[in-house]
C-alpha cells in the first residue's frame, strides 16, 4: 500500500502536468523577510499591499501559462487575492497552472555537528497539507540542506540520515493529503571542494534519500525529484 492512498491517480497526473515539456516552476515562495530584501533594492516598502501587488503582477502576466506549469507560494500568498477580489489560487488555476506551497518551518542546527541542519515542520504537517489541498494547492516544497566541508567531514552520516528521513516523512504526509512533494536534498555550493568530491557526496545523499523514499512506501511516480547541480565549490 502506497502512502498516497486514495490520491494515486491524481498525484501521477499532477506530477506529469508540472513536468510538461518546455515548462518550468516559478518559485514565488519568498518569506516576508526575504521579499523585503528584494524590495529594498528597488526602494519599495515591504507592506502587505505591495507584496500583493507584486504577486498580482507576476500571476496575471500575459502568456505565462505557455511557460509556467506550477507556482510555489508562501502561506500569505495562497490566502491573498487580486485587486478585483479574485483569489490568486483561482487566477492560476484558470490558466492551468498548479499551485504549490512551502510547508517546512525552517532549519535547526543539529547538536554535536559542525553547524549542520535539520528541517523543522513535520508536527501538524498532515493537517496543514489537508488545509492547503482544500484551498487548491496540488504540490509542496520543503527545504532540506546539506553542506560540503571536507576538512570537517560534512555532510556527516547523521546529517545525511536526518535529511533523507525527514524528506521521506514530509513526502509521505504530502501524498497522503493529495499534494505532490518536491523532494530536494539541497547540497550547498559553498566551499573549496572539487567537482569530483561534490559528485561523490551528491551520490551518497541521493542514494540515502531514494532508499528512505522506498522504505516509507512513497509513490515515486507521484513526486518530483530535484537534485542539486554538481559543481566545484
Amino acid at each position: 500500500m502506497h502512502a498516497s492512498g486514495n490520491f494515486k491517480d491524481e498525484l501521477i497526473k499532477t506530477a506529469k502536468e508540472i513536468t510538461a515539456k518546455g515548462k518550468g516552476i516559478l518559485a514565488a515562495d519568498e518569506s516576508t523577510g526575504t521579499i523585503g530584501t528584494r524590495f529594498k533594492g528597488i526602494n519599495v516598502e515591504n507592506t502587505h499591499e505591495n507584496r500583493k501587488a507584486y504577486r498580482e503582477l507576476l500571476f496575471t502576466a500575459p502568456g505565462i501559462e505557455q511557460y509556467i506549469s506550477g507556482v510555489i507560494c508562501f502561506d500569505e500568498t495562497v490566502r491573498d487575492s487580486c485587486k478585483d477580489g479574485t483569489k490568486f489560487v483561482d487566477v492560476l488555476k484558470v490558466r492551468g497552472i498548479h499551485i504549490g506551497i512551502k510547508v517546512d518551518t525552517g532549519l535547526q542546527v543539529i547538536a554535536g555537528t559542525n553547524d549542520e541542519t535539520a528541517t523543522q515542520g513535520l508536527d501538524g504537517l498532515g493537517k496543514r497539507c489537508a488545509e492547503y489541498y482544500a484551498m487548491g494547492c496540488r504540490f509542496a516544497k520543503w527545504r532540506a540542506v546539506c553542506k560540503i566541508d571536507i576538512a570537517n567531514n560534512c555532510p556527516s552520516d547523521l546529517a545525511i540520515h536526518e535529511t533523507a528521513h525527514t524528506l521521506a516523512r514530509y513526502g509521505s504526509i504530502c501524498q497522503q493529503n493529495g499534494l505532490v512533494p518536491i523532494i530536494e536534498p539541497e547540497i550547498l555550493i559553498d566551499g573549496t571542494h572539487t567537482i569530483e568530491q561534490c559528485a561523490a557526496i551528491s551520490e551518497r545523499v541521493f542514494s540515502a534519500v531514494m532508499k528512505a523514499l522506498f522504505d516509507q512506501h512513497l509513490l515515486i511516480e507521484g513526486l518530483l525529484l530535484k537534485p542539486n547541480m554538481v559543481t566545484p565549490g
